[in-house]
């Protein structure tokens, strides 16, 4: 459930995860924020392990009074040779809210279904790349 002001940029290989494979994006992820005002914004290695990568970090000092999202999950809903479809979840409050499919074209290599919202279509981009990896070592162009 990464956190829905959270920008990944780049993996996050520092081996202090007790299971990184099961963080909400596959891995843990460098970035900066995204909140209003807070824009670009690079937090610390603490905030990324706590709050960034996890989601549900209102005691974040950048989190927005306003906001729609807790977090952000993902997962694979099916998988062929030539697509992917990955389901995604945007959670206030532990309850579900906005969900859909995205579609990832393996074989061009190109969404032919994307996110509206550039930071969960990054999401989704990070958290694929982390199951390809993890699945057959291959990565994904974002």
């Amino acid at each position: 459930m990464a956190c829905p002001f959270f920008m990944p940029t780049h993996k996050y290989e520092d081996g202090t995860w007790l299971h990184p494979f099961r963080l909400p994006l596959g891995g843990g992820w460098k970035g900066y924020c995204t909140a209003p005002g807070r824009e670009g914004e690079v937090p610390s290695p603490e905030q990324l392990h706590h709050a960034c990568n996890l989601g549900y970090a209102r005691s974040c000092e950048r989190h927005p009074a306003q906001y729609f999202w807790d977090s952000i999950r993902f997962a694979v809903k099916r998988e062929s040779d030539q697509r992917i479809l990955l389901c995604y979840v945007c959670e206030r409050d532990h309850r579900p809210g906005e969900d859909g499919v995205l579609e990832y074209d393996a074989s061009s290599g190109r969404w032919t279904v994307s996110h509206r919202d550039f930071r969960i279509q990054k999401m989704a981009e990070c958290y694929l790349e982390s199951y390809l990896l993890r699945k057959n070592g291959s990565a994904v162009a974002s």
